[in-house]
């Protein structure tokens, strides 16, 4: 993904972007059925009211891309016939849901909240996100619904924003939480995106809220393998990835707990347009998915695309099949 770092740009930025939404990726969104994959209804007929064709929007990373295929399945499996369509990122993908040209896509409830709030309300409007994923989703919905948009029912399975360090350096100065590593007391070199100064969830509030001495930052990018090489390497001694990392341990990293609920409430919902995807066999068919999908499944769907190199559609429907769905 585009710097993990999962914070809205300015609706400025949006805007620009949208400009680009039909060409992306060579591909015009006009025609539903010009697709990067799709999947056939295994039988029976959508709701009425419901459009039988669904796109499902997918941004330009791993996990979006299995969750995408995941959501095409199991709606092909309701009756539905489906398509994934690859955007880069979510000023792209985010006004083209509005307008129709996709139908549903995987999302964030706190980034995407944000993201919507600064849509609607600039650039320096108050935060509407917490750790709190219930306020978070309420705050989402108000936000979504004048936009045409619908929140379906949130999950427990949760990608945010995580810290790491090797097994090595939590043992020798036994840590296990970001707490910990404050009351160490060491100056720490940290590993991330160069939006890192300017976010209140990486340095400043590891700073404020943890009291870690980030001495330096080390701008090479969020959960890069050249970030994560730099703590195994002991040039850098921290570094900022997602909870949902496959690789870390090729690398001897262990997660430090976010125990004081640093990072919002970045928990995986379907968000679809009210208009032609909000028929209520796919928020059921979505629900079955959201309900038992965990942090752990994320973490091992993305580890079979990233490290074992198989194709997101072919993990997806290998895990469908293991949950009975």
């Amino acid at each position: 993904m585009n710097g993990r770092l999962r914070v809205a740009g300015t609706a400025l930025a949006a805007a620009l972007l949208l400009t680009g939404v039909a060409g992306c990726g060579g591909d015009s969104l006009e025609k539903k059925n010009d697709s990067d994959s799709s999947s056939a209804p295994a039988g029976g007929s959508a709701a009425a009211g419901g459009n039988k064709d669904l796109v499902i929007g997918s941004a330009g990373f791993t996990e979006s891309a299995v969750l995408a295929e995941l959501y095409a399945k199991v709606l092909a499996n309701a009756g539905y016939h489906t398509s994934v369509k690859t955007l880069e990122n979510r000023e792209l993908y985010e006004p083209a849901l509005e307008k129709g040209q996709i139908d549903v896509v995987p999302e964030y409830a706190a980034t995407l909240a944000e993201f919507l709030n600064t849509k609607a309300n600039g650039a320096k409007a108050a935060p509407v996100a917490s750790s709190d994923v219930t306020a978070t989703v309420a705050a989402l919905t108000k936000l979504a619904e004048p936009r045409g948009l619908k929140v379906l029912p949130v999950g427990q399975a949760v990608d945010q924003n995580a810290f790491a360090v090797t097994k090595d350096f939590a043992d020798q100065h036994h840590l296990k939480t970001l707490s910990d590593l404050g009351a160490a007391h060491l100056k720490i070199k940290l590993a991330a995106g160069d939006e890192c100064p300017d976010r209140v969830f990486c340095s400043p509030g590891l700073k404020k809220t943890y009291g870690i001495d980030v001495a330096s930052i080390d701008p090479k990018g969020v959960g890069t393998t050249q970030s994560k090489q730099a703590v195994k390497d002991g040039t850098d001694q921290l570094v900022l990835t997602t909870t949902t990392d496959a690789t870390l341990d090729q690398f001897g990293l262990v997660l430090l707990t976010d125990d004081k609920h640093l990072q919002n409430a970045d928990n995986l919902l379907p968000v679809v347009n009210a208009k032609d995807a909000g028929a209520p066999d796919v928020a059921a068919a979505l629900d079955k998915l959201t309900q038992v999908l965990t942090t752990a499944d994320l973490t091992e769907l993305n580890r079979k695309v990233d490290a074992e190199r198989q194709k997101p559609a072919d993990v997806a429907a290998d895990y469908l099949k293991s949950k009975g769905l």
